[in-house]
């Protein structure tokens, strides 16, 4: 079975009311997100066609991602490996999607228990630094997990303390679709991403250790009917983002 249909012809349906955004024309791109694999999940696409033009891409990634769920399938790490295994994961999807990669070091699991204002700090100074045009998180409070909220905050926070004119700040929302749109409305950006729908999968196969029993199951349609595979198609044709410049995020209490 093959997990990549023919690339549709037409996205009106996927991106109607939506601003196209054009990655090959930024100054450059900062995704900044807490694990190894965010970057692909999320915008790995984006990523690469920024790179094909030349235009710099930085993953900041706020942990080694060294308390994953899973070990690969059949299991070839283990607790103490993972974090050497997840770094050279990383590596290979960053140069699968042309990006550079640079690690905060934050414990895996634990970002939510960091003071949000500090690691703002951090981040600002890598986004000084490298100047992007726009940067790329998580949507804080709607994006699941714990590490992925607490690193949305604090891109949010960076972005906010910087001067004008401030990169854009586009979001990535998870969860289920219904319950998003009725909490934060439809997304307002989408990326083409269907001329490297290959690369986002390569990238994606890159972080084996807990890609490859999602692969396993898409390849066998094992737990895959048709919406999930609905849901998998757009996601490798096009990615969806929230404008997050000038929302209020509520600081955890």
């Amino acid at each position: 079975m093959s997990i990549l249909p023919p690339s549709p012809e037409r996205i009106d349906h996927l991106v109607e009311g939506m601003t196209l955004l054009d990655p090959s024309a930024e100054r450059g791109i900062v995704v900044s997100l807490p694990h190894p694999d965010d970057e692909s999940f999320s915008s790995a696409g984006t990523m690469a066609l920024a790179s094909d033009a030349g235009v710099p891409v930085t993953y900041l990634c706020g942990t080694f991602g060294d308390m994953g769920r899973r070990m690969g399938s059949p299991f070839f790490a283990n607790r103490e490996s993972m974090r050497d295994v997840r770094e050279r994961e990383l590596a290979d999807a960053c140069t699968i999607l042309g990006a550079r990669y640079e690690l905060l070091g934050m414990r895996d699991r634990m970002v939510e228990f960091e003071d949000p204002h500090e690691v703002a700090t951090r981040i600002r100074a890598v986004l000084e630094r490298l100047d992007p045009s726009t940067v790329i998180t998580f949507y804080p409070g709607h994006a699941v997990h714990p590490d992925h909220d607490a690193m949305g905050l604090a891109t949010h926070l960076a972005v906010a303390a910087l001067p004008d004119p401030k990169p854009r700040l586009l979001a990535v929302a998870v969860g289920d679709r219904e319950q998003l749109r009725a909490a934060l409305g439809p997304q307002q950006v989408a990326v083409d991403i269907r001329t490297v729908r290959q690369r986002k999968l390569g990238a994606l196969r890159a972080h084996r250790s807990q890609t490859e029993m999602m692969f396993q199951r898409w390849e066998s349609e094992r737990d895959d009917d048709e919406q999930m595979r609905a849901y998998r198609e757009e996601n490798l044709t096009v990615e969806r983002f929230y404008r997050l410049n000038g929302v209020a995020i509520p600081l955890p209490r």
